[in-house]
């Protein structure tokens, strides 16, 4: 596995001892922790030498990935695209950070290779990436110019070119014969620092200027730089020799130069070569040369031809080196550079894809994000150019790196408001993106008191319905977050309609609006409901195509696949879920959030068609996956826990079930708070197991209080209520305690007749309970008539051969459960 290695340097010389020095001290390192560092200034050749290491023990290792550190933002981003190297699920769109940590576990293992390499390139703070660095049996190396690495990793100086390899080097580098006389007194010109060598060498192979005119050059920059002031930072022979290249080059090809200024604003990383194709700059000079393509190719090229710029046609991207950049910039006055920046914006609006939404476009973003700290982006007050900012959010948002996404937005928004008070329309708007992803990270009460502030801001600044009704639309979300459902449930209702009569009901934004109306319906027990509008905004999203994107697509698909299966149809609900699921992993990978929530809901619907082993599996997965990713206390994560113990228990794991459970109910606590829906039909759950593994009276007075307290949350007529009234009943009855058991199902039956059908699962469940009481307190022929009832029933709703069917003939009890969906 060979990912994101440069090519290989024809012209590489020297460094034989380092790079045995380094191999020797590879091999006798820990196999745990095979930490070491090239250190040395800019350009002495660190990178080059770590390429030519790559290269040279290639044989030595079955994995080997570069990963560009200078921005360690992005460190997260290069180790998420070596996930599917590792056999790790695909990550076109799931969460960058989780991903990543996915890939550092997979290292630490050493599964599925042992032999690997990491090269960290250009590294600067320790404190900012040594987490980020794996720990196994393979190997990393990493370049720097910062000396603190010293304290962490074995570090090897690199220091510049021996005469003999700066001679070398030259006569490899050009093409027309040079003197070594020539050669040695240029290399001690340029003080034997490899990249001045590199530009020396690319210029005098390039306009055929001889050594001796070119040392007469040298002299005249050295001078003229010294006269002005030289950077510190860099050494004299590498400034005077990029003045000589950028004087030459200016006079072939002046608008080269002006490519390469506009290049030195980009970050460091690679600059996809299609930002290039926009028309849109202010600087004549650029603006003309970007007019003509031939003409752009030709000082592509020639920039390549002097060492300026590095060129890779394979990856369609042109790279200019760090200290040229620097170098570059430090030439041009205050005023110019943000005349140059701001082209450079809006070259990267031009470049940007049309849709964050659709997950084929998601590559593009990702090479984008690496150039929006270097630009300053937050700094334009150019309404294009926020737009963009705006969207880079929300692709990050959509593809589930929310910790990229809330740092990038709080920096935008920082730069974007005057005040607090008075944040500004694009900082309000990036205030809206902020409470979606503090929601999407489980931060529910900070996510719905921003979202209000933010509307009431909104509303006061007269920001159009385009602006105020995403924001509505989360302020749903809030509410069902904080288990207010009836709330959320009317409160949704208006916004779909204020929806409809605003854009129309086909309308992307509209079906949003239907799809949250969906969940609320679904939440308020109406499932039948919940079914057709979930089937509504599925439908219309599949025909819009990418206008709504794959994953709000998959979210509309899983969500009709979860309603089917409350509304009691368990086969359809699978069939739907399958195809669900499928679409999630070939378009968003196996570990996007919302493919991970299709599966937990398919594994329910499995377990209640009767599916056990496969559903128990499926559900190990996506429990492993979500703690992997998210952590223990994360919502998906306990979602995933419960619906674990549920199948646990159903596969006769019940005991494992009961621990699994026990934990979960308590982190549940911690997130919603011990009144909220979700943690008190958890808490059922847990009761369940209780009764089967250790005590039915824990379990009855667990299912008392949890009764009281659903009550006053959700009412008498709630699936969750009942479904812990069922429960109850059966504790009741473990505890012979059949008068009470017989009024708790009499009182809950007709209930559930009412709110779910005759023929659901839940209801013949609670109906077959019912008659094994009322057989056991003696009341045989009401006991027989509800029998053979529920049996009729059963024949038209579920196979014979179902686990349900068998323990209402044997005249079992039947358990219900509860899976927390998605908010």
């Amino acid at each position: 596995m060979w990912g994101k290695v440069p090519l290989r340097n024809k012209n590489f010389t020297g460094r034989g001892d380092l790079l045995e020095a380094l191999r020797t001290k590879i091999e006798e390192s820990s196999t745990t922790v095979a930490l070491h560092a090239l250190h040395g200034m800019g350009g002495v050749g660190k990178t080059q030498m770590a390429i030519e290491y790559a290269w040279r023990y290639q044989d030595s290792y079955d994995l080997v990935w570069w990963v560009p550190a200078d921005q360690p933002m992005m460190i997260r981003s290069a180790l998420a695209q070596l996930a599917p190297s590792l056999d790790l699920p695909q990550t076109a769109a799931t969460s960058v950070g989780d991903a990543a940590t996915a890939v550092l576990e997979a290292l630490r293992r050493g599964h599925p290779y042992h032999r690997w390499l990491l090269i960290f390139d250009n590294a600067d703070q320790p404190e900012d990436i040594n987490e980020l660095m794996p720990r196994g049996p393979g190997h990393v190396l990493l370049t720097s110019r910062n000396n603190r690495w010293g304290d962490i990793v074995e570090t090897i100086s690199v220091d510049v070119f021996a005469r003999e390899e700066s001679i070398e080097f030259l006569h490899k580098r050009v093409s027309t014969s040079i003197s070594p006389d020539h050669a040695d007194k240029l290399a001690e010109e340029l003080g034997d620092l490899p990249l001045a060598l590199e530009q020396a060498g690319a210029l005098l192979a390039q306009t055929g200027m001889t050594p001796s005119d070119y040392l007469e050059a040298l002299h005249r920059e050295t001078g003229h730089l010294l006269s002005v002031g030289k950077p510190n930072e860099y050494p004299m022979s590498m400034t005077a020799a990029w003045s000589i290249s950028v004087t030459n080059l200016e006079q072939r090809m002046p608008e080269a130069v002006e490519l390469l200024r506009c290049c030195a604003l980009f970050g460091p990383e690679p600059i996809p070569r299609d930002v290039f194709r926009a028309r849109v700059v202010q600087r004549p000079q650029l603006a003309e040369l970007l007019s003509k393509p031939i003409r752009l190719s030709q000082a592509i090229g020639e920039l390549g031809r002097y060492a300026l710029l590095r060129v890779d046609l394979d990856s369609r991207t042109v790279q200019v080196h760090r200290l040229i950049q620097a170098l570059v910039r430090e030439a041009l006055p205050p005023a110019e550079q943000e005349e140059i920046r701001a082209d450079v914006h809006q070259l990267l609006v031009s470049a940007l894809p049309q849709n964050p939404d659709e997950a084929t476009y998601w590559e593009s973003f990702r090479n984008l994000v690496a150039h929006l700290e270097p630009t300053e982006l937050e700094t334009s007050t150019d309404d294009d150019v926020r737009s963009m900012a705006l969207d880079m959010i929300r692709y990050l948002f959509l593809s589930g790196d929310f910790s990229s996404a809330l740092r990038y937005v709080d920096r935008f928004i920082e730069h974007w408001s005057q005040s607090r008070e008075a944040p500004g329309a694009d900082a309000l708007r990036g205030l809206r993106e902020k409470g979606n992803i503090l929601r999407e990270l489980g931060s529910y009460g900070e996510a719905y008191e921003l979202n209000q502030d933010t509307l009431k801001k909104m509303r006061a600044a007269g920001l159009p319905k385009d602006d105020t009704f995403p924001l509505i639309n989360s302020i749903g979300a809030d509410l069902r977050a904080s288990g207010r459902f009836r709330e959320a449930l009317k409160h949704d209702e208006e916004s779909r309609a204020a929806h409809v009569e605003a854009f129309g009901p086909d309308d992307p934004r509209t079906l949003r609006a239907t799809n949250n109306l969906a969940v609320d319906n679904s939440l308020n027990s109406r499932f039948p409901e919940s079914v057709r509008l979930h089937e509504e905004a599925f439908t219309l999203a599949d025909q819009a195509g990418r206008t709504m994107g794959a994953a709000f697509l998959l979210a509309t698909w899983g969500g009709l696949a979860r309603a089917t299966r409350l509304n009691g149809e368990y086969g359809q609900a699978c069939d739907v879920g399958e195809e669900a699921y499928a679409y999630g992993i070939d378009y968003l990978g196996r570990d996007h959030p919302w493919t991970l929530r299709t599966a937990k809901d398919l594994s329910t619907a499995l377990r209640r068609f009767g599916e056990v082993e496969r559903a128990e599996e499926l559900a190990r997965d996506v429990h492993g996956r979500c703690v992997r990713l998210f952590g223990l206390d994360h919502p998906d994560t306990l979602a995933a826990a419960m619906s674990l113990a549920n199948a646990r228990r159903n596969a006769k794991r019940a005991q494992e079930g009961l621990e699994l459970a026990a934990d979960t109910v308590q982190r549940y606590r911690k997130v919603y708070g011990s009144e909220h829906p979700y943690t008190l039909a958890c808490a059922g759950n847990h009761a369940l197991l209780l009764r089967l593994i250790a005590s039915p009276q824990e379990a009855r007075d667990l299912n008392e209080r949890t009764l009281a307290s659903l009550e006053t949350a959700v009412g008498k007529d709630h699936h969750y209520y009942l479904t812990v009234a069922t429960n109850l009943a059966s504790d009741l009855a473990e505890l012979r305690d059949f008068e009470r058991a017989v009024a708790i199902g009499e009182d809950t039956l007709p209930r559930l007749r009412r709110l779910a059908r005759e023929n659901h699962p839940m209801t013949l469940a609670c109906a077959g309970n019912l008659s094994a009481d009322l057989r056991r307190l003696g009341r045989t022929d009401d006991a027989e008539e509800l029998a053979a009832d529920t049996e009729a029933r059963y024949v038209r709703t579920l196979p014979h051969e179902h686990p349900d069917v068998r323990a209402f003939k044997e005249h079992r009890h039947l358990d219900l459960d509860f899976d927390p969906p998605p908010i």
